[in-house]
């Protein structure tokens, strides 16, 4: 199966928002509705819609994934190893995240978070391949460094008395939390159509009733099946649905017309979803209420059918290239921000005040984004580039 650039371009324009976003922390004079909204407020801040945009990205991607590794020879069991394992890798770099400060009297919070950068590099590199397929002995080397490295900051912190805690998860694990059940449903229902169907019809009723306030949350039925998720249903729910997107743009290949109907049939039953679902909860990212999720999922769903028609259909993806990076080599990119505030930090470098502030601010933190996945570019012609 060819790649295909809806989902590329979808991806790399959620990346590139999401480095827009981020970068206007400290900023002022920004219109409210461009930030995440507090915790009790009843919005959809244009912030809250990047990350769950990331979830509808990873459901994208998995049908996809999953055939290219069948494709390659992979068997069932090789597949699923490389789910978990790449499951692992998003919770062990979500957790590093949430405990990148610094301590005090020894590292320093920038030179911790370039520590456990350095670390994330050297284990999940996209290093060559031997001509038969394999990784060089030296990869090998510098994969167990990586893995040593990360341990010693682990243990250097407990050893400071400020123990590693996963918390919330952070970004990145919160989406393996959210990735693993559908990866697993689609490998283990054997990519069927109507199977999956219900799997998704699952997580969105899921989603509902870990919701609801009648149901006590000392009762076993949600503590055994709604609470016990990380992050709560929502969020697995925003993932099947991208998944499904993705089951139905394979399945309705050439019929453009039909495929573009359905999108925007399902995002009209989501939205309608989200107005009924809003009587009884706000719509709230922090609390991943079934109001945020399905009114996030028809925004989606219209975007990515909009992105099909002139990417795939009309074959219009020139204007997409200075973003392509951002698509192709996503967990870099989303990385070096990282590394510009902690260097940025280290050299006592500022932001000069009209650059955070309003319009002026808005236009940094944009280029800001473009410059990040021009770095992006430079990582991966450097050979640099996170892959799991």
């Amino acid at each position: 199966m060819k790649r295909i650039a809806s989902v590329d371009i979808f991806r790399a324009l959620t990346m590139l928002l999401m480095l827009f976003v981020n970068d206007f922390a400290g900023m002022t004079g920004l219109p409210h509705w461009l930030h995440h909204a507090r915790f009790d407020e009843d919005m959809l801040g244009f912030s809250d819609l990047v990350f769950p945009a990331f979830l509808f990205c990873v459901g994208l991607s998995i049908p996809l994934a999953v055939a290219n590794r069948y494709r390659k020879g992979d068997t069932q069991v090789q597949i699923f190893g490389h789910l978990l394992a790449r499951t692992i890798a998003l919770l062990v770099m979500g957790i590093f995240a949430m405990n990148f400060r610094g301590v005090e009297g020894g590292l320093s919070r920038p030179v911790f978070t370039l520590i456990s950068l350095a670390g994330f590099f050297l284990v999940w590199n996209d290093y060559p391949r031997r001509t038969d397929g394999g990784k060089p002995v030296w990869t090998r080397i510098l994969q167990l460094l990586g893995i040593a490295l990360l341990a010693g900051l682990v243990l250097y912190k407990d050893l400071h008395g400020m123990p590693f805690r996963h918390g919330w998860w952070g970004i990145l694990g919160l989406i393996g939390w959210a990735y693993l059940p559908c990866a697993l449903a689609f490998l283990f229902l054997k990519g069927d159509f109507q199977k999956l169907t219900g799997f998704w019809v699952l997580t969105l009723l899921l989603c509902v009733l870990n919701a609801v306030p009648a149901i006590p949350k000392d009762y076993s039925v949600r503590a055994l099946i709604l609470g016990f998720w990380p992050g709560g249903w929502a969020h697995p729910a925003i993932c099947a649905t991208g998944m499904m997107a993705s089951l139905l743009l394979v399945r309705l290949e050439g019929r453009p017309g039909k495929l573009t109907l359905l999108y925007g049939s399902l995002a009209l039953a989501l939205f309608l979803l989200g107005v009924l679902s809003h009587r009884f909860w706000i719509i709230s990212k922090n609390q991943a209420t079934p109001a945020w999720a399905f009114f996030c999922l028809a925004v989606f769903l219209v975007v990515f059918a909009l992105l099909h028609l002139i990417a795939d259909v009309k074959g219009l993806t020139a204007w997409a290239r200075p973003v392509a990076p951002a698509g192709t080599a996503t967990l870099t990119c989303y990385l070096i921000p990282s590394i510009w505030y902690a260097v940025q930090q280290l050299l006592g470098l500022e932001w000069p005040a009209t650059l955070t502030d309003g319009l002026p601010g808005l236009l940094k933190a944009l280029a800001f984004a473009f410059v990040i996945i021009g770095l992006t570019r430079v990582f991966e012609l450097l050979r640099l580039k996170i892959k799991i």
